[in-house]
């Protein structure tokens, strides 16, 4: 790292610990009481599906029709984890005193709230019930999330690049050579893209989101925000880095793809049932049929120590939203997910989702050319010696919009993980009946760490040009 990299890196951690204290500051101030107290929210564990409603023989009755046909293009089934939860059980668990507020098909499981923690045990005696987990308790106080912020209409003129189409994201996607994909019409058109994050402010308002292809919005968080819009900027920085499309200013590497926007990270709390909320945003992500899902999201220390991970469950099915992840390349989906920014501190390994199996993990790098790992990026392996992350971007600084609508720099893993998220829709796009994970392996092969990959860099810096030559010349061989 040089001596001007290093004065940039101090600078921004600096700034950013003068902001965090800052922030802290003025929460302390305008925390208020929490409401509705005391109240538990349990994961509950069910035996099986009996009396769902629904067969395996009529599968668009619970997915859409996009999603039925992506499994099929990619020689995959329908299976019973597909099949919702059984209505009878839900009759059976939910009454005045429990609420259930939310469900998920493929590990089988309901989120129940109740005001007394005791009804857990009548709960636990119903012949239908296998287990239950105390995800979340009412804390004392929490800080108001929702707040609108005051947005610019345009960009700064001096923000543009005269003679260069990408404007300030140019380093970022031409060091992955996504330029190469754009040039020849693969901007990820006909490819749908989730993003899971905690909000997505001004995205309704700033007038740069106005041409991205938004598909919709769902928020699973209980109880939900009164605005996705509202909430913190980090989706929308995630989101800016795929879907702007203002030429000369800020390109991002899939402008062309459409977009769901799923909040599912509380702000006021953590707590295991994020990995709830996750796991249903990611249920849905399925079942409207998107193809990629980004998440520049990822967990290890909650609020309640005994809801905490340890470094020996990394090992992608111990975590209950690591098992979810493991999940989505069978239903055909690809998950790109963020390492996580640890490597400075105690924990310095991934966080969870990021352990888990049949993923792509993105770690972070200074920039374009020296390819040096920023130090916060978060290492592997998983505690099954699984090579993470598995492949790194920009990240140290990445380029981005903000809420206010303004191009600025950022750093972390939850900005390298998108870049790399939107070309793979690119490329899948070019190569439609592949599969995910053989859209995954081709991109580990072509990175420049694949003879040595390691636990810092993984398989390195991916080379999306290198990919489409190979994938589409193995394509080509086969028929």
């Amino acid at each position: 790292m040089n001596l001007r990299q290093r004065v940039i890196l101090l600078l921004t951690l600096f700034f950013s610990a003068s902001g965090l204290y800052a922030a802290n500051q003025l929460e302390t101030i305008r925390r208020i009481k929490y409401k509705d107290k005391p109240a538990f929210i349990y994961r509950v564990y069910l035996t099986d599906k009996e009396g769902t409603g629904y067969t395996l023989e009529h599968p668009t009755r619970f997915l859409s029709r996009r999603s039925v046909e992506r499994r099929k293009r990619q020689g995959l089934k329908v299976d019973s984890t597909d099949l919702p939860v059984s209505h009878r059980y839900i009759r059976l668990i939910e009454r005045n005193d429990v609420s259930i507020i939310g469900k998920s098909r493929w590990q089988n499981t309901v989120l129940i709230r109740v005001k007394d923690s005791t009804l857990i045990h009548e709960i636990d005696l119903l012949p239908c019930v296998k287990s239950s987990q105390l995800v979340w308790i009412t804390p004392d106080s929490v800080s108001p999330t929702a707040q609108k912020v005051k947005y610019h209409e345009r960009f700064e003129e001096h923000d543009s690049v005269r003679g260069e189409v990408y404007g300030t994201a140019a380093t970022q996607i031409k060091a992955l050579k996504g330029e190469r994909l754009h040039d020849i019409g693969l901007r990820g058109e006909g490819m749908m893209i989730a993003v899971l994050d905690g909000g997505f402010k001004n995205v309704n308002n700033i007038p740069a989101f106005q041409r991205i292809d938004i598909r919709g919005m769902r928020d699973f968080v209980f109880p939900q925000s009164p605005s996705v819009y509202a909430e913190t900027d980090h989706g929308t920085k995630v989101l800016s880095t795929m879907a702007i499309n203002i030429p000369y200013y800020y390109v991002g590497t899939a402008p062309r793809a459409s977009y769901w926007l799923l909040r599912s990270e509380d702000l006021q709390t953590e707590q295991a049932v994020e990995e709830d909320y996750w796991t249903m945003a990611a249920e849905f992500a399925d079942s409207v049929g998107c193809d990629v899902i980004n998440s520049s999201l990822g967990y290890h220390e909650y609020d309640h120590k005994f809801m905490s991970y340890s470094q020996w469950q990394l090992d992608g099915h111990t975590a209950f939203i690591s098992r979810s992840a493991s999940m989505l390349a069978g239903k055909g989906i690809i998950l790109v997910n963020s390492a996580g920014n640890q490597g400075m501190g105690t924990w310095k390994k991934i966080c969870v989702p990021a352990d888990a199996n049949h993923i792509m993990t993105v770690g972070a790098i200074m920039d374009g050319t020296s390819h040096k790992i920023a130090p916060f990026s978060s290492v592997g392996p998983t505690q099954d010696n699984r090579v993470k992350p598995d492949v790194v971007a920009m990240g140290a600084p990445a380029r981005l919009v903000n809420g206010r609508g303004v191009i600025i720099d950022d750093m972390g893993t939850s900005f390298s993980t998108p870049i790399v998220c939107g070309l793979i829709a690119c490329l899948w796009q070019a190569m439609p009946n592949k599969t995910a994970e053989e859209i995954m392996e081709l991109i580990r092969q072509t990175s420049s760490n694949y003879d040595h990959p390691d636990n810092i860099y993984g398989y390195g810096l991916p080379n999306f040009w290198r990919a489409y030559q190979i994938g589409m010349y193995d394509s080509n061989s086969f028929h």
